[in-house]
């Protein structure tokens, strides 16, 4: 195995959080920001809770934290980014990931275009997590794990294919792919930055959030932020915490979280953990501290190494 599936699981969340913050951190006096994050620890958390999707129960929290969630137009990247922890619980298994991802997607809008979105940045996830992705037929098989559709995010896609094959430069592709300000264009871009420096997280997410005119207007640094989180999530996913460079980590570490709902660099992290410790089917005893007393054993098991097994070989009793 090339990296850990928790350093995978960090590096998605946590690329998604670069590649939005670089772009917010540019206009500092800007009060346009996805801040996708509370959504997604909303979802984070219901997963770790329950050990399963419950789609009652996501909604109830979700409306707690979010009552008057968007999505529209660029917005609706909010929505694809909040499936993020679905896509981490489910990429071992295809079948219950397209289905889970559609089961999510009730809570929001019926929108096809938004459905093959989050279903596109979905299964590029769990290919690098199962790490099967391979440049060259990640698209074709992307589109074929779509399967018919009358959006246009197919013919995007394929687009980014011709561009990937023919090495076509990122000017060349942001005047092809971002013509228009729609929800397929971002994802088609999120895309090609993604594939064209698949090795390089740091050049990846700076391609993805690169624009030229310092005095944007706030639908271009949305959709900039948009590109950027999708990118730095797709990014994090294949490279893991591995490929971020060690500067940018230091400064999550002083990074203030509370748009996300957390205090701190730590917690998210805690949080990528506790969504895999549940994934794996291993025993935290720590979140049922109970139990360790009735059982007189809280000195040994407070010192015992967290293990870490294959879904469905160890399992919560």
């Amino acid at each position: 195995m090339r990296y850990s599936v928790m350093s995978r699981f960090r590096g998605t969340l946590l690329g998604a959080f670069l590649g939005e913050s670089l772009v917010s951190n540019r206009e500092t006096k800007s009060e346009s920001c996805l801040h996708f994050g509370k959504i997604a620890v909303v979802g984070t958390e219901s997963l770790i809770t329950l050990g399963r999707l419950d789609v009652n129960d996501w909604i109830a929290r979700q409306q707690i934290e979010s009552p008057d969630l968007d999505t529209s137009d660029i917005l609706s990247i909010k929505v694809i980014l909040a499936t993020l922890p679905v896509a981490l619980f489910f990429h071992d298994n295809k079948i219950k990931l397209r289905q889970n991802l559609l089961r999510v997607l009730q809570i929001w809008k019926d929108d096809p275009v938004l459905r093959d979105g989050t279903l596109a940045v979905g299964y590029a996830i769990a290919q690098s997590l199962n790490e099967k992705l391979d440049p060259q037929t990640l698209i074709p098989q992307t589109i074929s794990f779509l399967g018919e559709t009358p959006t246009s995010v197919p013919q995007q896609l394929l687009k980014v294919h011709t561009l990937l094959e023919q090495k076509a430069g990122l000017e060349r592709a942001q005047a092809e792919l971002s013509r228009e300000e729609k929800l397929s264009n971002t994802i088609a871009m999120a895309f090609y930055c993604f594939l064209s420096t698949l090795e390089d997280f740091r050049l990846t997410v700076l391609r993805a959030t690169h624009n030229s005119d310092s005095k944007m207007q706030d639908t271009t640094r949305l959709k900039l932020q948009a590109t950027g989180a999708i990118t730095g999530a797709l990014s994090g996913a294949y490279n893991s915490t591995a490929g971020i460079p060690v500067n940018w980590r230091v400064l999550l570490s002083q990074t203030n979280f509370t748009a996300w709902g957390l205090t701190n660099f730590s917690q998210m992290l805690e949080l990528a953990d506790a969504l895999l410790a549940v994934w794996s089917g291993m025993y935290n005893f720590t979140l049922n501290p109970s139990e360790l007393k009735e059982d007189g054993c809280a000195t040994f098991l407070e010192v015992t190494p967290s293990v870490y097994a294959a879904p469905r070989v160890i399992r919560s009793r």
